[in-house]
């Protein structure tokens, strides 16, 4: 009934959904999430995956729309991240932009699949084309703008437009924004671009900050971070804003992954929360665990939980037991209270025994 930040989410199958790095893609009144899939073995491409919602709540797996290739940049033992999908305004045909590798990052290039429906399955076409060659880098992201052009956003802050049929890269628009910054995203209010960023620490969160400008060719002011400070981005990393318009408002939904090395397939969330616009002013003050939009109104507002809350139980009152498994080291509070315990040993658990519906838990992992 709401979205929840941070938590497993599940398909039409029961199945947890798997489409990380995603990008968003609205499509004759239905949302259309498309992203990677992954294991808990390997960081090698298994396929892009498509997933379908009317209320972008509950989720219906469509397709595997791109998998394995025989050989070449999609082959075996290959990286593909950051799948990004635009329907093309010329040709009405749906194409795919994506980083392509290997696993040591050291051979990256952007390459394109396209498809006539938007779940596929599409054709992998290969590096994207630019000036004779191709684009050698590896975060990347899509944007398409209201007059229909489309841009790819890369790692650095370069920004290329695409030609008219999205086969290639017609010229490069902007240099360098960012430096070190990687996961771009772009989104657009009244005459405003606002383009997100990560800073460079692998799989770790970071706090990640924007820039603004009223042509994508800049000049870009950088506005510094759009969470609050320390946060680590609510613990995600930037994938995709999604703009959501109504008959009442508009909604710019931010979209970060939860990333969770090595346990990427069954451990990794998503962060996905409602971006505060004024001007050039972005952030995301205030975390809500849960929160909906009305795709019809494009309003958004917090879910509140129902029922008796118990904040910061102690003994007595529904938690009865910690029982921990393992080397474990404790730093004690009073009673339950402000307790802190770690373990940096693999396979060490801890269980809880408690009274009540459901059980909150906060903590750390690095």
């Amino acid at each position: 009934d709401a979205i929840y930040s941070g938590s497993p989410w599940h398909d039409d199958r029961g199945s947890i959904i798997n489409a990380h790095a995603a990008g968003i893609i609205e499509d004759d009144g239905k949302y259309y999430l498309i992203g990677e899939r992954h294991s808990d073995t390997s960081n090698a491409f298994s396929a892009f995956v498509a997933y379908s919602s009317t209320d972008l709540i509950n989720w219906k797996f469509e397709n595997e729309v791109l998998t394995v290739q025989a050989s070449g940049l999609l082959g075996p033992n290959r990286v593909g991240e950051r799948a990004k999908v635009m329907k093309c305004p010329s040709t009405g045909e749906y194409v795919m932009f994506m980083h392509t590798d290997n696993p040591s990052y050291t051979d990256q290039s952007v390459g394109y699949a396209t498809s006539t429906t938007i779940t596929g399955e599409y054709a992998f076409k290969g590096a994207l084309p630019y000036n004779g060659g191709s684009i050698e880098r590896w975060d990347m992201g899509a944007f398409q703008d209201t007059d229909g052009n489309g841009y790819i956003l890369l790692n650095g802050g370069d920004i290329y437009r695409l030609a008219d049929d999205y086969h290639s890269a017609a010229t490069k628009v902007a240099s360098n924004i960012s430096g070190p910054g990687e996961s771009p995203a772009m989104f657009k209010v009244a005459e405003t671009y606002f383009l997100l960023f990560s800073n460079r620490t692998p799989w770790e969160r970071n706090d990640n900050y924007y820039y603004t400008a009223t042509a994508i060719g800049g000049p870009w002011t950088h506005r510094g971070k759009f969470a609050p400070n320390g946060t680590l981005t609510w613990n995600s990393q930037t994938t995709f804003v999604l703009s959501v318009s109504g008959s009442e408002a508009t909604t710019y939904l931010f979209m970060g992954d939860r990333w969770s090395s090595s346990h990427q397939g069954s451990a990794a969330t998503y962060v996905w929360q409602p971006l505060t616009v004024s001007g050039t002013s972005l952030s995301i003050p205030t975390f809500f665990e849960a929160w909906k939009i009305d795709p019809a109104t494009g309003a958004s507002s917090p879910v509140m939980a129902s029922g008796t809350s118990i904040d910061d139980a102690v003994e007595g009152t529904g938690i009865h037991q910690f029982n921990y498994t393992g080397n474990w080291t404790h730093k004690a509070g009073g009673g339950f209270k402000d307790t802190e315990s770690r373990s940096s040993s693999a396979g060490d658990s801890v269980s809880i025994k408690f009274t009540g519906t459901r059980i909150k838990i906060y903590g750390v992992a690095t």
